[in-house]
């Protein structure tokens, strides 16, 4: 398979008082020239000059408008539409979470005050020149997606949802809740026998000898007969059983809007930066998370997160002490498991239902544990039901732990293959794949997933990988790590696979913030039928993360000339000593490659094929080894990614010859 170089950024400190900069401050000292041209040319008027423009005098010089009046000006009929939505999901039976509930609920309906910018005095030590003041008789509208609520809601035209099917999204309503929403499901041993096959088959189970700790949700609620607990992890039914550190933590939101930050980050002797939105500041700062600027740097999950907390019916509670496993080679792993019925557990006669997992991860110091998560269907007789998945997955490493972190999802069925190919070239009397994928229930389900990293102690690490190859109409995961102390270290692998008429939003947001922190991302997309798919990996350096290392790699295989692809790596560099490098790569199947196959006697499926789980490979094996098992197993991880990826691989010849067909 053939790939792109990769750009390379490095960036090094240079003088201040270079003779350049003396020579061009010599220069500004001069108030005023003389040109060929006859004309002045200086630095404006003099200071008692400006002295003498007179103040205008509100309601006499200038009308001041209602701001008020203004705030939904600038909405489209799509963005109402959007914010309906939205309300309509907050409705219906509250979560589990007690007060933060409440204080979910005020931070999304109250909204924001519409405020203009204003110059602070030169002397003030957070003047920056970057300010855009509004005249006086200017009308002040909120940031887009700011409107009606709080914390901003999806937008087409917003840069965080711009590849995403915003429209579908709000077009489908999921106001349904979960029936018996915060209790646990009592089941029959019948059941449970029946539930724990079924969560074989679907690779969502691993036996008590082979696994810390298990817990299972299925739609939502907890399923203790079909769990393992023990100190490890635990199933919170309320805020009761939850320690300060845990309540505090379950609380914050995403994307800023928790300004404090979990751990106060060293700057210097005796100083520490402990505010978000001041970092690097004043001149490099984000600012105020409400900001239109702000809210184009974000991945658009805060109002997520604050409406799981509003709507969560259990968290999963996973504290790994001090020490935990510290000397051990291999450690079992704590397996979290969300089952999802056809119906999702909704009333009868709801429209579409609305689940909201709940998970939260503690290592303490020095303590090892592996962390796996997975997402299944779970078969039922129940009529089917549209569904959201709105899962929220914080995790927070103190000093010297390490956590490996292992997330399949693998829920909403399977696409239907084929779907790349034109009605001339069906046989007579095939049934058209496009309208049987057109057809499928699960195209109806949004699956969104909301990881928060925190590494908040010296020398932490974290390592994630993250794979998405279920058939939801819509998926979107959104993976934030921040590295807040010294020697932090964090690795992410993801891979996503989607086919059919899917649309996937891949989202990493990569936040350097200590100083010598160090990253790796290898992120691997691959898109077949007539999907589309997208990557935004975004890595930011704060000024006080000098010595840091960020590595970023996106690399994407078109499986055919229908499918659609986005890759969009960022550098946000403050810092002037660091290395960093990113890049994104573009390309399908190679035909060289493929004539190699087919030349030791592979038909053109099965070389397809196998170049297919070649590029997936590297980071399936990543993955929790138990979840892995042998390649021959019908149960294990890599059987079934094969079997996915023979559902999607491309039929036909291609339309385009090249060296990159799909370019």
């Amino acid at each position: 398979m053939k790939f792109s170089t990769f750009a390379v950024v490095s960036v090094t400190t240079f003088s201040p008082t270079s003779a350049f900069t003396q020579g061009w401050c010599n220069q500004a000292a001069v108030t005023s020239r003389s040109s060929p041209l006859h004309v002045s040319i200086g630095l404006g008027p003099d200071k008692e000059q400006n002295d003498d423009v007179k103040e205008l005098v509100p309601g006499v010089d200038y009308e001041v408008p209602d701001h008020e009046s203004y705030r939904t000006s600038r909405r489209s009929k799509l963005d109402e539409q959007c914010d309906k939505w939205f309300e309509s999901l907050m409705g219906g039976e509250d979560g589990v979470l007690g007060p933060l509930v409440e204080d979910a609920r005020s931070i999304l309906t109250t909204p924001v005050p519409l405020v203009n910018e204003e110059e602070l005095p030169r002397d003030h030590e957070e003047w920056t020149p970057y300010v855009s003041p509004k005249l006086p008789w200017t009308p002040l509208t909120p940031s887009f997606g700011l409107e009606q609520f709080g914390l901003p809601i999806p937008r087409r035209n917003a840069e965080t949802w711009r590849h995403f099917d915003v429209a579908g999204m709000v077009e489908q309503d999921y106001s349904g809740n979960t029936q018996d929403l915060g209790k646990d499901i009592e089941l029959s041993d019948d059941d449970v026998a029946s539930y724990q096959k079924k969560l074989e088959e679907q690779g969502g189970w691993l036996a008590d000898d082979m696994c810390q700790a298990r817990l299972v949700y299925i739609n939502g609620r907890f399923a203790p007969q079909l769990s393992k607990s023990n100190q490890l992890a635990m199933n919170l039914h309320d805020l009761d059983t939850a320690s300060d550190e845990v309540k505090e933590w379950l609380g914050r939101l995403t994307d800023g809007f928790s300004d404090q930050l979990v751990a106060p980050v060293p700057v210097g002797d005796n100083m520490y930066w402990d505010s978000y939105k001041k970092l690097s500041g004043p001149d490099h700062a984000i600012g105020e998370p409400t900001s239109q600027f702000a809210i184009n740097t974000q991945q658009g999950t805060a109002c997520f997160v604050a409406l799981n907390t509003m709507k969560t019916g259990a968290v999963a509670c996973v504290q790994v002490p001090k020490d935990h496993e510290s000397e051990s080679e291999t450690v079992l792993p704590i397996l979290v498991v969300n089952a999802v019925t056809k119906d999702a557990g909704g009333a009868s006669g709801s429209e579409g239902v609305a689940m909201h997992p709940r998970c939260i991860v503690v290592a303490e110091e020095n303590s090892k544990a592996s962390f796996v998560q997975s997402c299944v269907d779970l078969d039922s007789d129940a009529e089917y039901k549209p569904k959201m998945y709105n899962g929220v997955t914080q995790m927070f490493v103190k000093q010297g732990a390490k956590l490996t972190h292992s997330f399949l999802e693998e829920s909403g069925g399977r696409v239907v293959p084929g779907v790349e190919k034109g009605d001339d070239e069906l046989k007579e009397g095939e049934a058209s794949p496009r309208e049987l994928e057109a057809a499928r229930a699960e195209l109806k389900d949004t699956h969104l997933e909301t990881f928060d990293v925190h590494l908040l102690g010296d020398d932490a690490n974290y390592e994630g990988t993250l794979m998405s190859v279920g058939g939801s109409g819509r998926v979107r995961i959104a993976h934030s790590v921040s590295l807040l102390q010294p020697g932090t270290h964090a690795k992410i692998n993801g891979f996503s696979l989607c086919g059919g008429a899917q649309r996937s939003d891949c989202k990493t947001n990569i936040h350097h913030i200590a100083q010598g922190t160090s990253s790796e991302q290898m992120q691997k997309n691959m898109i077949g039928g007539r999907a589309t798919g997208a990557f935004r990996g975004r890595i930011r350096v704060e000024q006080s993360a000098q010595q840091t290392d960020s590595a970023q790699l996106s690399r994407t295989v078109l499986l055919s000339d229908k499918s659609r692809a986005w890759a969009v790596p960022s550098l946000e560099i403050i810092a002037d000593d660091v290395q960093c490098t990113h890049g994104a790569t573009v390309s399908d199947l190679s035909e060289e490659e493929l004539f190699y196959l087919r030349s030791r006697g592979l038909d053109r499926t099965l070389a397809r094929n196998l170049l297919m789980y070649a590029f997936a490979g590297d980071v399936c094996s990543c993955i929790e080894p138990t979840m892995l098992d042998t390649l021959g197993s019908n149960k294990g991880l890599q059987k079934r990614l094969i079997e996915r990826l023979e559902n999607v691989v491309p039929q036909g010849d291609r339309a385009i010859k090249g060296e990159f067909q799909s370019i």
